[in-house]
């Protein structure tokens, strides 16, 4: 963090609450212990019961005696002092009990000529004191705590100051580029913000003008915040840290405020960089649907004004650079994004194989790797995965190795670190019966013999029928060869067929008794189809056409459905059911011809299933070509 020397009147008003405190602390344990200051005392007064205290009275020893509320102290004649007691006294002292009323005390006392003495109790002024003033000074004492909290420079109530985090360019833990992998494209748009930051008269001389601000947009985990970090750290400047969120308050202004104290914080520390997590929060669009019908978000949209008068108000020239990071680029404000204010936008998307596995070697660095781990193999078991999610499974991999007390990380811990965070913990506890495991081992198989007799299906890496916790009671895990950026019609239903071929196989083996293993399966082949039909133009009745508009975001992917804009007839409606169940029968009825007619090696490989429980690519070649010799052709 940036220190600067701080002056005495900050010293001062940084240590005053804990002066207080300490008062107000020392206030309380006195109050608490001068009710108790008498009996540490020193006194010739011995303390006596009630009834002895009476029976000295009528044995007429007592000469005075002095009444209280709670207390009866009784002066002993002269020549009765200590009479049958070892300890000398002068005064006999007895608690009265508060419900006690005696009448025959009064007269008693008057039988006796026993001086009678009232005493009316008062408290002391030290505790007096006490009681009046310390409501005063816990009153005085959290003002000044909300003072502190809230003002700067003397200014209470004073909410504006930013909460930015900086970071120097002596913080040990900066981020640099060679800590940023899988990215390249990304990371070669930011290298001139780099170079500005380190030389600006190369660029000033030319009469050439830095882009005030770079938005980062991408899906979340895609590295977005590390990769500003890493600009910051290979420029070697100051790098201011805030999240959209930490700008709105309760109070109408306040983000405002902070808008515009983090600029002035930034242009003292120029050069430098100012990156603004999750932008949208505060930058979302002021058009909505209901804009100037229902009201908008006063606070937010006020911080967002400021954000953009200020972004006008600076000269990037000076050294500030503006970045910020979102997952939602198409909520933003159109003013956000017109030149003069987020001049660039630079697209950090998910990884491809090659970046994938840079990924991993990064990650792998800090763990100690078997020399037999073939990270390719990882990367490419992982496509879609970001960079926070491959983080996690080499981090899932170094405990697996851990907790079995392996020497280093091995092949074996990186495949169940995937199939952990993808499939969920195993779930050996839960036991099947014969029957259950035999159908799960088809349904399975089903799948595995599907996708090696179809052309286009990605090879199969292995097929398990150990349940996991999400659910799942068996898994066919396929490894993709290649990475695909554009699929065929061919490939697609190939896909489709693979996503069938469990259900096919319950319904061939078991004469169409079928189960519910297959909901998921039919689910996504569903969806695939429908894809095919309405979005990707595939079906020759409704020809080249698009239905629908989803209602999602660019990059945030979610599992509720919210619609989506219907830009057809039901009469339409009704020839896309049509068209994406023939799709779907058509597809299944081939993938049960397929298994109809290597019948006998979906009957080998579920018995080896059952046994093994676990069947690598390897031997299920082998066993596929001992029992077909030669193997049938792929089904076009």
């Amino acid at each position: 963090m940036l220190r600067d020397s701080i002056p005495l009147r900050d010293k001062i008003r940084r240590w005053l609450p804990a002066v207080l405190q300490t008062v107000i602390t020392v206030g309380l344990v006195l109050l608490l212990w001068l009710p108790f200051l008498p009996l540490l005392q020193s006194s010739p007064v011995q303390q006596v019961s009630y009834s002895e205290l009476l029976q000295a009275i009528r044995d007429g020893r007592v000469q005075a005696v002095q009444i209280s509320s709670g207390e009866i102290r009784a002066l002993l004649r002269p020549d009765q002092a200590s009479k049958g007691r070892n300890v000398p006294a002068h005064a006999m002292s007895a608690t009265r009990p508060p419900d006690l009323y005696d009448p025959e005390l009064l007269p008693l006392l008057r039988n006796k000529g026993v001086e009678v003495v009232g005493k009316i109790e008062t408290p002391s002024l030290w505790r007096s004191l006490l009681v009046s003033a310390l409501p005063m000074l816990l009153l005085i004492g959290f003002w000044t705590w909300v003072i502190r909290k809230m003002g700067r420079g003397g200014e209470a109530l004073q909410f504006g100051r930013n909460r930015a985090k900086i970071y120097n360019r002596t913080q040990r833990e900066k981020a640099t580029f060679s800590d940023v992998a899988g990215v390249d494209e990304s990371r070669a748009e930011l290298v001139e913000i780099v170079d500005f930051l380190r030389n600006p008269e190369k660029y000033q001389r030319l009469g050439g003008r830095i882009p005030k601000g770079v938005l980062l947009v991408g899906p979340p985990g895609t590295g977005k915040t590390l990769l500003a970090r890493a600009v910051a750290g290979e420029a070697e400047v100051p790098f201011f840290s805030i999240s959209g969120s930490e700008f709105i308050e309760l109070f109408v202004g306040v983000g405002a405020a902070r808008v515009r104290d983090l600029f002035d914080e930034a242009k003292k520390h120029a050069p430098c960089i100012v990156f603004i997590d999750e932008l949208d929060a505060i930058g979302k669009s002021r058009a909505g649907v209901l804009a100037g019908v229902v009201g908008g978000h006063d606070e937010r949209e006020q911080t967002l004004n400021q954000l953009l008068v200020e972004m006008d108000g600076f000269d990037s020239s000076k050294g500030v650079i503006i970045m910020a990071a979102t997952n939602r680029p198409e909520v933003l404000d159109p003013a956000l994004l017109r030149p003069g204010r987020f001049d660039r936008q630079v697209v950090v998307d998910r990884p491809d194989l090659a970046g994938r596995e840079a990924i991993l070697r990064v990650h792998a660095r800090k763990i100690k790797l078997a020399d037999a781990v073939d990270l390719h193999v990882i990367a490419a078991r992982t496509p879609g995965m970001v960079g926070a999610d491959l983080a996690n499974i080499v981090n899932e991999a170094a405990l697996l190795a851990a907790r079995r007390g392996a020497a280093a990380v091995e092949m074996r811990d990186l495949e169940e670190a995937i199939d952990r965070v993808t499939l969920g913990l195993e779930k050996r506890t839960r036991v099947m019966t014969p029957a259950e495991k035999e159908r799960v081992a088809y349904h399975e198989t089903g799948h595995a013999l599907t996708a090696l007799s179809v052309k286009h299906a990605d090879p199969v890496h292995r097929i398990t029928i150990i349940p996991r916790s999400i659910g799942a009671l068996g898994a066919t895990l396929q490894l993709p060869t290649t990475e695909k950026y554009l699929l065929t019609k061919p490939e697609l239903e190939d896909r489709v067929a693979v996503m069938l071929g469990g259900r096919a196989a319950e319904d061939i083996i078991y004469n169409g008794v079928i189960s519910t293993g297959a909901h998921n399966d039919l689910e996504r082949a569903t969806e695939m189809a429908r894809q095919m039909v309405m979005r990707y133009g595939m079906s020759e009745r409704l020809g080249n056409q698009v239905f629908g508009k989803p209602m999602m975001g660019q990059y945030l992917e979610s599992t509720m459905s919210f619609g989506e804009q219907r830009n057809f007839s039901e009469h339409t409606a009704e020839r896309i059911d049509e068209e994406v169940a023939q799709l779907i029968e058509r597809t299944y009825q081939r993938v049960k011809d397929i298994l109809s007619h290597r019948r006998g090696v979906l009957e080998r490989i579920t018995v080896e299933l059952q046994k093994r429980e676990t069947i690598d690519r390897e031997e299920l070649e082998k066993i596929v070509s001992e029992t077909e010799s030669p193997p049938r052709p792929a089904a076009a």
